[in-house]
């Protein structure tokens, strides 16, 4: 079973009569890059920093790598890295002085930080510019940057909060890849985005947060399946000259629940994936099949229906 590095139970926050989080139940594996949704004020910010120990909750438990944030709080930052949306350096020093700073603070040796350093800014894109102030950086740059001193301390849980900001189109691939390469290194992610394409590229499982609840929580496949067909699937055949005896034989395949036809395109919805029972059928009805796909979830179209719910 994999260790648990995140794991709340009924954490709460109040401020007055107003409830930030309330009752967030949320387990994170290592290893994992959980993509944590919201709109602003949702509750993300105050969840993150309950998580950190930067504040206290009003009520309920969290772990954070078998630790409570609230009363072992410098215990927690020495095992987590955090990168802001804003992200704030030493301007007058260069990237590889912003880095040594970093290092001296973990009780990183200077002679092993240095190899690191240097190999940590070559990864992030930043090693022609590594011994040029801070100061002279791109908000881009800057990403780049919090990502490397992230990854030099070797975290075991990091928290990106809109790591892509700033960052030209050409090198958001380079920062993802960067992100999925710290997760198979056994760094456990959270992945605060507001651009859902990024987040279901890289996201093993999504967290959506609405109002201070947690209103979604899962695979993206299956959260697909439960906002638009209450966990069925649906599945698209292409048959030339569709006749009524193909669409009555996939009717009729155990398994299948419905069956709509629409010119040469058959969708089909059934509890399971069932597009090699399907085809059969429709190859033994004599039907010639030119294609066959599952329904792929839009994250964008999830996002939207949970939040709508809630």
């Amino acid at each position: 079973m994999a260790q648990l590095v995140v794991e709340t139970t009924d954490l709460t926050k109040k401020y007055g009569t107003f409830t930030a989080v309330n009752r967030l139940n949320l387990k994170i594996e290592e290893g994992e890059v959980f993509g944590f949704l919201g709109a602003n004020g949702a509750g993300k910010t105050t969840t993150m920093l309950m998580l950190l120990g930067l504040t206290e909750p009003t009520s309920g438990t969290a772990r954070v790598c078998g630790m409570d944030p609230a009363r072992e709080p410098l215990e927690v930052k020495r095992l987590v890295g955090y990168v802001p949306e804003r992200v704030g350096f030493y301007e007058e020093l260069t990237a590889k002085q912003n880095l040594r700073y970093t290092a001296d603070l973990n009780r990183i040796r200077r002679a092993e930080a240095e190899d690191k350093i240097t190999s940590l800014l070559g990864s992030v894109g930043l090693g022609e510019v590594m011994d040029h102030p801070v100061a002279t950086f791109s908000r881009g740059m800057k990403q780049r940057l919090g990502l490397a001193d992230v990854w030099l301390k070797d975290p075991k849980l990091a928290f990106l909060d809109e790591p892509t900001t700033g960052i030209d189109p050409n090198g958001i691939d380079d920062i993802l890849k960067l992100i999925s390469s710290m997760a198979k290194r056994g760094i456990t992610i959270i992945f605060c985005s507001h651009v859902l394409p990024q987040v279901q590229k890289i996201c093993s499982r999504v967290g959506i947060l609405s109002k201070g609840n947690l209103v979604a929580d899962g695979p993206i496949d299956r959260l697909g399946r439960d906002a638009a067909a209450a966990g069925r699937y649906r599945m698209e055949a292409e048959v030339e000259d569709l006749k009524a005896s193909v669409v009555e034989a996939v009717r009729k395949t155990e398994g299948v629940e419905e069956v709509e036809a629409t010119g040469n395109i058959l969708v089909v919805t059934a509890r399971s994936d069932m597009r090699g029972q399907i085809s059969r059928a429709i190859i033994d009805s004599g039907g010639l099949l030119l294609g066959m796909k599952i329904e792929e979830y839009n994250l964008d179209k999830i996002y939207k229906r949970f939040s709508k719910e809630a």
